[in-house]
């Protein structure tokens, strides 16, 4: 896609843990109407993340519509919008479809099928959508298998994601890097 920023179609925007990466993609989005898809299973009893989650929540414009589903390839599927739609983040999505398979000891490729259908829903889809996911693999190899696990299954569904989208970027300190 040529010109500025953002313009039509689908835009992958990844980046590390606190990189900007999610103020970014709403920026892209922009102040008006759109549809927000938060992908977060919320757990009562965790706090910190609980407090992520309100600050998400405070810094999104009041017009948005709020999707909360972990079914991100049938929110995608379903009746087509006309404003843009932001996913948030398609790191959480992949952790609560590991959880719902029991998949943390299971081979790699164990939910490949949710993948696959999450791929083929954000080729197939023709409005505005904006993607926020994890790039987990600049540092160090996890000493945990489900973080080797983790790690390898997004960086290959960060691949994926990347061929059918028109346009990606990686945040680094607040700081866009087109990446295609």
């Amino acid at each position: 896609m040529a010109g500025g920023i953002g313009g039509a179609g689908r835009t992958l925007v990844l980046g590390g843990a606190r990189s900007g990466k999610s103020g970014f993609a709403e920026g892209l989005v922009g102040a008006g109407a759109a549809r927000y898809v938060a992908t977060a299973v919320v757990d009562p009893e965790d706090t910190d993340f609980g407090e992520r989650i309100a600050r998400h929540r405070e810094r999104r414009p009041a017009g948005w519509a709020v999707v909360e589903s972990a079914d991100v390839a049938g929110v995608l599927a379903g009746a087509a919008v006309a404003e843009p739609t932001l996913i948030d983040d398609i790191g959480t999505w992949l952790t609560a479809r590991i959880d719902a398979r029991g998949a943390w000891d299971e081979p790699r490729g164990t939910i490949a099928p949710e993948c696959d259908a999450l791929v083929t829903a954000v080729e197939r889809y023709r409005q505005r959508l904006v993607l926020v996911s994890p790039e987990v693999g600049m540092g160090v190899i996890p000493a945990t298998r489900s973080g080797r696990l983790f790690r390898d299954e997004i960086g290959a569904l960060n691949q994926r994601l990347a061929a059918v989208c028109d346009e990606a970027f990686l945040i680094v300190a607040g700081l866009p890097l087109r990446l295609k």
